[in-house]
């Protein structure tokens, strides 16, 4: 039994190691000095959606912001749940 559970331990440490690396860079707020590259990001978009430059995306390209947009919905969930402290509802005093 110990030594499975060194086994898991031994395993367990690389990719821990690699998803802290990862989480310090992707999870981190924007400082203010990305504020301009966000502002400059969403012109960008809005100018793409007014020019029809997405009807050229690639199926991968497509699919690659279908997932992000998912990513973006579902943490802005997780945060509503967080905030209200509750999975179901909001407590509203009547």
């Amino acid at each position: 039994m110990a030594s499975l559970v060194k086994g898991a331990v031994a395993s367990f440490k690389p990719n821990f190691a690699t998803f802290l690396k990862f989480a310090k860079v992707e999870l981190t707020p924007p400082s203010p000095g990305d504020i301009p590259a966000i502002s400059r990001g969403i012109g960008e978009l809005m100018s793409a959606a007014k020019s029809g430059k997405w009807k050229h995306l690639t199926v991968k390209e497509a699919w690659l912001n279908v997932l992000v947009f998912t990513e973006v919905t579902c943490w802005f969930w997780v945060g509503e749940c967080i905030g209200k402290r509750n999975i179901i509802g909001y407590k509203v005093e009547v």
